[in-house]
């Protein structure tokens, strides 16, 4: 029997949506790409997910917009993008010529105008591989009005993948209830996989002015500091809903891929990691051919929710 060759061991099928590897670089962290060209070989990457694009352009919030806290980062960036026309007129192309899988994340303040972006963008199909829509911003207004209602999740969802024949992902919002049930949600209006998680609202605060650090007041934490949060909402989605999962959430090393592959992730997205390390992921498609090897698999799903509950 034949060795199976990197492309069988690595590459995943979420639906309609084919990896040449799980390793995918989060919207928000990578910029439109071009400032990672000297640290990184994009065609070693599953994918490229750039900031995301709304109708319009935005300025974003107030600074200051970031902020370090214990192994994370709060950020209240606010959507800071171009705007679709420009994305397209000066990025797309560009990033079309990457030799990665291009998945272009929106967000937009109705549901109507996330329709309008997603059939706008459905002409590009040599160029764009999916959409991941973001319904779970927590430092815009509105940002994750339609990922905490499974009622509007749906309905978003529905009108997207009727305007659209792109696989479209899902990226959901730990700040809710009981995430499985967004997650079904997505999953009935036609969602070919969610990302779990969007950061973990919260803020930061100087004491001694009494005053909030962001100008947004609130942010999205992300970085270690959420791994175990991401991780939890991973294994829950996982056991209940029957939809590819991409893991997202303080994803810094091997073992940390490793963890989230088991929990029952497809593919996952590294994020945070990127401002520190804008090399870690390719390096991670390398270490993760070498652990499947170890682990005598001929492809990453077999891994995949793998966990052993007690």
């Amino acid at each position: 029997m034949n060795a199976p060759t990197q492309t069988d061991l690595l590459s995943v099928t979420l639906n309609r949506l084919q990896l040449k590897n799980p390793i995918l670089v989060a919207s928000g962290t990578f910029g439109y790409a071009r400032e990672m060209q000297p640290f990184l070989d994009f065609s070693r990457l599953g994918g490229i997910i750039p900031k995301t694009i709304t109708t319009e352009p935005r300025i974003g919030n107030a600074p200051p917009r970031t902020v370090e806290t214990s192994a994370g980062l709060l950020n209240s960036i606010g959507l800071d993008n171009d705007g679709i026309d420009l994305f397209l007129e000066k990025h797309l192309n560009y990033l079309a010529s990457l030799e990665t899988a291009l998945i272009v994340n929106i967000a937009g303040r109705s549901i109507d105008e996330m329709a309008r972006m997603a059939e706008r963008l459905n002409a590009f199909p040599d160029q764009i591989t999916a959409l991941e829509l973001n319904i779970s911003c927590p430092n815009v207004s509105g940002g994750v009005d339609f990922g905490t209602q499974p009622e509007l999740t749906e309905q978003m969802l529905k009108q997207v993948t009727e305007s659209c024949e792109l696989p479209v992902i899902a990226k959901l919002t730990p700040n809710v209830t009981s995430v499985v049930d967004i997650a079904q949600a997505a999953k009935a209006g036609g969602a070919d996989a969610v990302s779990l998680i969007n950061t973990v609202q919260g803020t930061a605060i100087d004491w001694r002015r009494r005053k909030p650090i962001l100008g947004g007041v609130f942010g999205g934490l992300s970085g270690p500091a959420i791994k175990p949060v991401a991780l939890r909402v991973v294994c829950q989605v996982a056991r209940a809903v029957e939809i590819p999962i991409i893991g997202v959430g303080g994803i810094s090393n091997i073992d940390d891929v490793m963890e989230f592959i088991v929990a029952g992730a497809s593919a996952v997205q590294i994020g945070t990691a990127n401002f520190y390390n804008p090399g870690l992921a390719t390096q991670l498609v390398t270490e993760l051919e070498q652990n499947l090897i170890t682990e005598n698999c001929s492809q990453v799903s077999e891994l995949v929710g793998t966990l052993v509950y007690p």
